[in-house]
């Protein structure tokens, strides 16, 4: 089993990761379209961890935008690259994910994070920290909404709510995929305004709530892990 060490320059410490951050987010960019949602590729990333091993799995999938079917998947072992702290799980996952899209015979197109990009409590999550480091555009799109709450939201598909930081900025969108189901907590990472991963999301979640790239990064990190680690 090939596994990816963590990088010798990579931050030691919280200190160390919070100023990595503060350099890597001037570079984000907000203010390019993104590409259109059902054309090219997209691909969800994901990881599973087993804490005992110090072990993290991530998975890159790729998906034809157009009709959701696998075009191409790679995954990649890696030690955790950094200790637990709320705010800087980049850290921890990182080198390993980028194992993966590296090692992903087609070019990825728009990545999907399971997680966070602008929504993030120093705006700059795994998709907008994925997405500076690769150059690709990136969507975070979240289960829960970490630190940030919304107002009422519709009950339809395609409903949603902005998710509102103190000083009022719109940092993502509580966003319905499914009429009468919890909502996902949508952020623009990295080169695709939020308007433009919102679409990207509904397109991505025909079926259920969570998009298509999310589900198949999900099954195939979770079975990398159990295969590397025979638990």
């Amino acid at each position: 089993m090939k596994i990816v060490e963590v990088p010798a320059d990579w931050p030691a410490n919280e200190e160390a990761a919070l100023a990595v951050q503060d350099e890597l987010r001037k570079r984000v960019v907000l203010d390019e379209p993104g590409p259109p949602p059902g054309h090219g590729s997209v691909t969800g990333v994901d990881v599973a961890y087993d804490d005992e091993r110090d072990i993290v799995a991530a998975a890159a999938v790729v998906l034809d935008a157009a009709t959701l079917e696998v075009v191409a998947q790679s995954t990649a072992i890696g030690r955790v690259s950094f200790p637990y702290v709320p705010g800087l799980l980049a850290f921890r996952e990182m080198p390993t994910v980028l194992a993966a899209l590296e090692s992903l015979p087609v070019p990825p197109g728009l990545v999907v994070c399971d997680g966070y990009g602008r929504a993030h409590p120093r705006r700059f999550g795994l998709a907008s920290h994925l997405g500076v480091v690769t150059g690709l555009p990136a969507i975070g799109v979240a289960k829960n909404p970490f630190v940030f709450t919304h107002g009422e939201l519709g009950d339809r598909r395609g409903d949603f709510a902005p998710l509102r930081a103190d000083d009022g900025e719109e940092v993502g969108r509580a966003l319905r995929t499914r009429s009468g189901v919890k909502p996902v907590y949508v952020s623009a990472g990295h080169r695709v305004t939020l308007d433009t991963a919102c679409a990207h999301v509904l397109h991505l979640a025909p079926r259920f709530r969570i998009p298509e790239t999310t589900r198949h990064a999900d099954a195939l990190c979770r079975r990398a892990l159990l295969e590397a680690t025979g638990s």
